[in-house]
């Protein structure tokens, strides 16, 4: 239960300012910085309202990183994420002017609302950390974190992501409405000022970096590789799939793993921790036939069916 799990020291104090603010959202918060430990970026799924924005603000002002905002609407242009090269009559040059994709923290607010051709923009910024503008590549920030919150597709204004845009992403998650006695609580907490005001940075940018490397160092056993290969491969061969995942997801389940682990205090993988992260890192990677769809299957179902049926290996030191 959210409150009562025992973190690592490192980052508890970023789950206690996102709890101070989010109310019975702890499982997000644990998620966002598994894809922050990762070194991977995370996608917010919900309708409008929920928390998605304050969620990712929250996460920025607990680290000492430049935090960048993008606002997307459908007249936003590639330029206006990447930079831009403006002439400068004085100089009789032309200089770059950064966009704020050249930040560290970057929150990709409402990102399906925008059109394809600037979504794309930040394709080659997220797999390999580097912008591509008038025929120079520059190299992005360190760390360089994105969290894109978007609407649902049936909204009206919205463009669903491209396929190759959503492998970007190494966790795909979904916020949810409040319960009563939750939403009563957050009522409460924000009859004055806001409690975001209250919260200051508890790691800085210099940490951040050196845990990222630490949960590199984390121990993953052969058979707990081979439980995610199986996994994935099953993804491939489930006759209600279209596409299945890639090897790109392979790795991002992997990663995602060592760093829960890492959160939760372990120097080593647990095949429960693959199982618990499975849906978050895959669903989004799926596509489903036609006929699976109007027989009302989801991804979700897909993956908690081959979950249930596939192996996991047992052996006593991975017993907790």
């Amino acid at each position: 239960m959210e409150g009562t799990k025992v973190y690592n020291p490192k980052i508890s104090n970023v789950i206690h300012n996102i709890n101070k603010v989010m109310i019975g959202k702890e499982h997000a918060a644990v998620l966002s910085l598994v894809a922050l430990l990762a070194k991977g970026h995370v996608l917010l799924e919900d309708v409008p309202g929920v928390g998605k924005t304050m969620l990712v603000k929250t996460l920025a002002k607990s680290l000492d990183c430049d935090f960048r905002r993008i606002q997307f609407t459908p007249d936003l242009l590639p330029s206006d994420v990447t930079g831009v090269s403006i002439y400068n009559p004085k100089t009789l040059e032309f200089e770059f002017r950064g966009g704020p994709i050249l930040g560290n923290i970057i929150l990709a607010d409402e990102i399906n609302r925008t059109s394809p051709k600037t979504q794309s923009s930040l394709l080659e910024s997220m797999e390999e950390k580097n912008v591509t503008v008038d025929g120079r590549t520059l190299s992005l920030a360190n760390p360089f974190f994105v969290m894109a919150t978007q609407n649902p597709i049936e909204y009206e204004g919205t463009y669903p992501l491209p396929e190759a845009q959503l492998d970007r992403f190494i966790l795909k998650l979904k916020m949810g409405y409040p319960t009563f006695a939750e939403e009563l609580e957050m009522l409460e907490r924000t009859s004055g000022d806001h409690p975001i005001e209250t919260i200051d940075a508890v790691i800085s940018k210099d940490e951040l970096i050196v845990i990222q490397e630490e949960v590199k160092a984390v121990y993953i056993d052969t058979n707990v590789q081979q439980y995610i290969i199986n996994l994935i491969a099953s993804t491939r061969s489930n006759p209600a799939v279209y596409l299945g995942v890639s090897p790109r997801g392979s790795i991002a389940l992997m990663k995602a793993a060592k760093a829960y682990a890492y959160i939760m205090e372990r120097d080593y993988v647990l095949p429960d921790d693959v199982k618990y992260l499975a849906p978050f890192v895959l669903s989004h990677r799926l596509i489903l036939h036609s006929e699976a769809k109007y027989e009302g299957m989801s991804t979700d179902d897909v993956i908690a069916s081959i979950i249930k049926h596939t192996h996991v290996p047992i052996r006593k030191e991975f017993q907790s």
